[in-house]
């Protein structure tokens, strides 16, 4: 098997490519937090009948701003988190580039395999920081409500208490498999939808890529977002899952594999897909946002 080629190094293009990830990401997170709690809210408890009633029952029971709960942690790492997915989409789409350059030199482009690869390069890369900081937003958006009640009183706190109580590993990191293999997956079909799209339509058009409208952008975008969770979706159950799982004689799920197990003895195939309706609302307009910014 040949070995890819490192890129030409070019530090004002990954900077913008990180700069561009960042900004998209605060978009992210302003505009899907309030349906990313319905839908783990869904994934992890049975107490609600439909996501509407969710929805109904935060706001009744805990207030508008309650759909906000755990904002604040991805809303500091999601800069990070997205410039590292389109900065190690970039890394190995310019690596598969020049590779393809030598052994094909009128024909340099990516396959749709490569791109998909690339797209899983960055997942894999951005799964480093993105599970304890979906851990800790997990914990702070499935904790009870008021003051008396709750387990954290925030992101500091939930980290603290997660690590003392089994160490930054298998606390902290809990479910880190699963988020691995969810980034990939998700982050090779994200990109890998939104470059078959762009392409289709400049070759329709006979148009460059950066001719390509905003609007056009932002849709394909959006429908990109679609794709990811609809290819990757059952992973994220179990990730939520067993990020709100307890310690000790209260933890209920012994590994990845044991939460699958569970989840389809107990709840069919219907149990991978709890709260999927809200995550697609979410999924086009916060997908748009991360492409068209």
């Amino acid at each position: 098997m040949e070995e890819l080629e490192a890129p030409p190094q070019n530090t004002s293009q990954t900077l913008k490519d990180l700069t561009s990830g960042a900004c998209g990401g605060i978009a992210q997170v302003l505009i899907g937090q309030p349906f990313d709690i319905v839908k783990v809210r869904l994934q992890t408890t049975t107490q609600y009948k439909s996501a509407l009633d969710c929805a109904t029952q935060i706001w009744k029971n805990e207030g508008p701003i309650a759909f906000y709960k755990g904002t604040l942690t991805p809303l500091i790492g999601i800069g990070a988190c997205v410039s590292i997915q389109f900065g190690g989409f970039h890394f190995a789409r310019r690596a598969f580039e020049s590779t393809n350059t030598k052994h094909h030199p009128t024909t340099p482009g990516l396959s749709y395999t490569q791109y998909y690869l690339a797209g899983a390069f960055g997942g894999l890369a951005n799964s480093v920081i993105s599970g304890p900081i979906e851990h800790v937003r997990i914990r702070l958006q499935t904790q009870p409500h008021g003051a008396a009640a709750r387990l954290y009183a925030g992101p500091l706190d939930c980290v603290r208490k997660l690590s003392s109580q089994a160490g930054v590993l298998r606390g902290l990191y809990r479910g880190e498999a699963v988020t691995v293999l969810r980034e990939a997956q998700a982050y090779g079909v994200w990109f890998l939808a939104f470059e078959w799209l762009m392409n289709g339509d400049a070759a329709r058009n006979r148009v460059r890529r950066d001719e390509v409208p905003t609007w056009k952008v932002a849709l394909y975008g959006g429908l990109a977002g679609e794709a990811l969770w609809l290819g990757s979706y059952p992973l994220d159950v179990v990730k939520s899952k067993m990020q709100c799982d307890g310690f000790g004689q209260a933890q209920r799920y012994a590994s990845m594999r044991d939460c699958f197990g569970q989840t389809w003895r107990g709840e069919g195939v219907r149990g991978f897909w709890k709260g999927i309706g809200p995550t697609l609302l979410r999924a086009m307009p916060v997908s748009a946002g991360t492409f068209a910014v």
